[in-house]
């Protein structure tokens, strides 16, 4: 599995966040803690679906860093051609066609053509299917909580709620778990309560 080493992450003990943020500093984080509580099971997951990531936490804090590096590394041959785009980003170029009044109007285009055609294309995706950003949340927020807090309190009148997008009960709900991982249960379940809020992921093309 390979992982950005800017990407948002949150590590827990049980129901008890322990860290959050970038994975280069929650992994810090987490090696120091494996370190002083060998015994502990640490969970890390992304923050965009709550997919767990994998790290190795054996040996000095070099040791982890180094295999996680190699992790950050793209699954290509070293005499691979780069080609065209911004890998990154997870960009892919590809040819376009299109009648020369339609670049020229791209070009004045804050931002450029590139930045413009993949918000146009954005916009058309969610307006064919309005509800693939609260959809997203909820299994997102589900899975954090299945894996975290299924021995908690009111687990389960929660979940009926996140599924219902019933905002105000989901909050009173999960008002007496701990902080941490409460706050980190909101942040991650927003959209799912409001599909407007999906965050802006648009990049400025570089001139």
């Amino acid at each position: 599995m390979y992982y950005s080493p800017e990407q948002l992450c949150a590590a827990f003990v049980g129901p008890q966040l322990i860290a959050t943020g970038p994975l280069v500093e929650v992994v810090n984080e987490v090696k120091r803690h494996h370190d002083a509580h060998p015994n502990d099971m640490i969970l890390i997951f992304d923050h965009a679906q709550s997919r767990p990531i994998e790290v190795d936490l054996r040996g000095s804090m070099e040791d982890v860093f180094e295999r996680l590096e190699k992790q950050q590394k793209p699954p290509e041959s070293k005499t691979k051609v780069k080609k065209p785009g911004r890998p990154k980003l997870g960009v892919v170029s590809k040819e376009v066609t299109l009648l020369p009044k339609h670049w020229e109007w791209l070009a004045q285009q804050r931002g450029g053509a590139s930045v413009t055609l993949r918000r146009l294309v954005g916009e058309a995706m969610k307006a064919a299917d309005p509800l693939a950003a609260q959809r997203t949340a909820q299994q997102s927020t589900y899975r954090l909580m299945t894996a975290v807090a299924g021995d908690l309190p009111n687990y389960e009148d929660a979940i009926r709620a996140l599924f219902a997008a019933e905002e105000e009960e989901f909050i009173n709900v999960i008002a007496d778990w701990p902080e941490g991982l409460r706050a980190h249960i909101i942040q991650i379940s927003a959209v799912a309560f409001d599909p407007s809020l999906v965050p802006e992921t648009e990049e400025s093309d570089s001139r």
